[in-house]
Parts: structure tokens; C-alpha cells; sequence
């Protein structure tokens, strides 16, 4: 009992009492403030309020989107699109405070609905999107910084 002296002790005690109370704050801090966004994977229909220009078909398309966190990977196919199909991701982007903003690089002939052709001109896209009620988004389909067309996206269901 020699070695256990009052102020090792008193030092070992405000130690332990001083890490419980950073713990028991930070524990305390995360509830309240970080929340993790609301789940927007999946694959959804996008409505064109009108087609693109220079398109006969476009009204509808397909908005496949993976998600990781924040953090935003999404392509957009044809609306006749299988829902197996494994399309390379062309859209990066964020969500935050119940927005989505993806840009990237889509084919002419997904956005017109047409037939693939050998050398298919790429069209630079930003789509901005607003999450609203049941998963359904609002929001603008932009291409090649000049066109601007208003959609809706529905959260299609997976068979």
C-alpha cells in the first residue's frame, strides 16, 4: 500500500472522470447534429416537361443513382433501360440540405432515345434536383450550359 500515493490517485481519477465527460459530450454533440442524408440510391424516371431540342423522343429517361453518403454517382439510360443494365456511371456529384446536384458527360443518342450511333457526340449535363415527399425529386436537366428543361424523377420500383 505504499506505492499508492493520494495524488497518483487524484491524478488517475480526474483522468478517467475528464475522458468520460469528453466522451459522454461528443457522444451528446452527434446525436444532435450529425445525421446521415436520407437514402437516394435506386433508379428513377425523369419526365421532361418538353423534349430536348433536336430530339423527336426525349421526354422520358431513366436516372440511376449509387450513393455514398454525400457523395453522388449516377448515370442516365434510355427509359427502356433493363433494370440489370450495368452502365458506366457518367454523373459525379453531392447532396446536401435535401439537394442533389450531378454533372458529367451523357450520349446524344440516350438523351434523344435513339439508336446508338458509332461515334455518339457526347453533351456536357448538370442536373440539379430537390428531394420533395415519398423519394420524388423536382428539378432542372441542363445541357451543354444552354438548354434548361424542368423534370420530375419517381423512384422506380426494382422487380
Amino acid at each position: 500500500m505504499n506505492h499508492f500515493k493520494f495524488k497518483s490517485l487524484a491524478f488517475y481519477g480526474v483522468a478517467i472522470i475528464s475522458v468520460l465527460l469528453l466522451f459522454k459530450t461528443v457522444s451528446v454533440y452527434g446525436e444532435n447534429n450529425l445525421k446521415a442524408p436520407p437514402p437516394v440510391n435506386g433508379r428513377y424516371r425523369l419526365t421532361l416537361s418538353e423534349n430536348l431540342p433536336n430530339c423527336e423522343k426525349s421526354d422520358t429517361l431513366t436516372l440511376n443513382i449509387q450513393q455514398s453518403g454525400i457523395y453522388l454517382n449516377a448515370s442516365v439510360l434510355p427509359a427502356n433501360a433493363k433494370a440489370d443494365t450495368d452502365e458506366k456511371h457518367s454523373l459525379a456529384g453531392i447532396f446536401r440540405n435535401q439537394q442533389l446536384n450531378l454533372s458529367g458527360k451523357v450520349g446524344r443518342s440516350i438523351l434523344c432515345n435513339i439508336p446508338r450511333p458509332q461515334n455518339d457526340p457526347l453533351n456536357s449535363v448538370t442536373i440539379q434536383m430537390q428531394l420533395v415527399d415519398k423519394g420524388n425529386m423536382t428539378g432542372q436537366l441542363t445541357v451543354n450550359g444552354i438548354q434548361t428543361l424542368k423534370f420530375t424523377a419517381v423512384p422506380q420500383k426494382v422487380h
